[in-house]
């Protein structure tokens, strides 16, 4: 008697071990072209964030449908997208202490960064690392329409950082920075349009107009005068863009593949992907990820290495040993865990992807 073929997520665990972050080269390929299409359509480049992969691999694909540009959320990131090729970075982020201007100075040896600002510290941060490196700095200002979370908080603000920028001398104004809530186009506009004028009345032109977000794309270039858009999570999706309406299931690009290592009865069992594997953000959803095979099970709470499985409302509930498939709440923090991605096409295991800006958060 021949044993069932195993499943790809056994083989996986077979050849791996669980806990094991598995991406779909498939549908990464179908989430970049459908971003790329509509960024097309609308007329405006795609600046994807890598923050989400981490991986200079998943940029150089999204470089090859069409992306211009990259964005960095912090210059360890940059610097590690420097080192594999990639010169048009926009650092999305305040840049400050002495040992960080350092560094900006050494990345804009090798690359065209270009840095956001929400403040005059940060100009004068800016203005210095563009000392230290001998060359002007490209720089863009930071705009709060309506977050609530960093960006100056009104177009008069925008307009003296503006002249804050010119007065040093070796800063090239760029353009705005935008991350609107989402349905805020509204209020991206009027403070866009009010921002513009005070630049142009300073002879001033901005040549970028960036806005951002995956749940943003509905969205896609309503504002008028945007110039390129910055999603991050749409490469591989996640519940949260589930939720938000902006992916469906098979639109999730990465799952970690987890085994259930105990039942300790007949409605709660404990799965081996805890706080370390799948983080503890819930993303204000109901548990911490979707079982796959299993929907109807719940990961209801989190050990470090404990996952706590409700399985009161499963007809069928795994038993111990059984594999499965796990959908993160946020994949952009699952994927900051790991070192590398077991990649797949067509339902084969192709080879890894190392994370190769994992940690890179200063």
């Amino acid at each position: 008697m021949t044993s069932a073929p195993l499943t790809l997520p056994e083989t996986i665990a077979r050849d791996y071990g669980t806990p094991c972050a598995v991406v779909d080269l498939d549908r990464v390929d179908r989430n970049i072209a459908r971003l790329q299409e509509r960024c097309r359509a609308a007329g405006i480049a795609n600046r994807p964030h890598i923050k989400t992969h981490k991986s200079p691999v998943i940029a150089a694909m999204q470089k090859a449908a069409g992306a211009e540009g990259i964005t960095c959320q912090k210059l360890g990131e940059a610097e590690i997208f420097a080192e594999a090729g990639f010169s048009d970075i926009l650092i999305s982020y305040n840049i400050l202490g002495e040992e960080k201007i350092r560094r900006l100075a050494r990345l804009a040896q090798r690359a065209e960064p270009i840095v956001a600002a929400d403040n005059p510290v940060t100009v004068a941060a800016v203005a210095e690392a563009a000392r230290q490196a001998g060359r002007s700095l490209q720089i863009v200002i930071e705009c709060d329409t309506g977050r609530r979370r960093a960006g100056v908080e009104t177009p008069a603000e925008a307009v003296a950082l503006m002249e804050a920028i010119k007065a040093t001398g070796r800063l090239d104004f760029a353009g705005f920075l935008l991350y609107p809530p989402e349905g805020g186009v509204e209020g991206a506009q009027a403070f866009l349009d009010e921002a513009t004028a005070g630049a142009r009345a300073l002879g001033l032109e901005p040549r970028i107009v960036s806005t951002g977000g995956t749940p943003n794309l509905r969205d896609l270039g309503r504002v008028a005068g945007t110039t390129e858009h910055r999603a991050g999570t749409y490469v591989f999706n996640d519940r949260m863009m589930m939720a938000a309406g902006a992916a469906t299931l098979e639109d999730c690009a990465l799952t970690i593949v987890a085994t259930v290592v105990s039942r300790g009865g007949a409605t709660r069992g404990i799965l081996d992907s805890g706080s370390k594997t799948l983080s503890s953000d819930t993303g204000k959803l109901d548990g911490f990820g979707l079982i796959v095979e299993h929907p109807e099970a719940r990961i209801h709470a989190f050990a470090e290495e404990h996952g706590f499985l409700d399985l009161s409302r499963c007809a069928a509930p795994p038993d111990v040993g059984d594999v499965v498939s796990v959908v993160p709440n946020h994949v952009c923090v699952v994927v900051n865990l790991m070192d590398r991605l077991v990649a797949t096409r067509g339902g084969q295991v192709v080879g890894e992807i190392p994370v190769a800006a994992r940690g890179r958060i200063s």
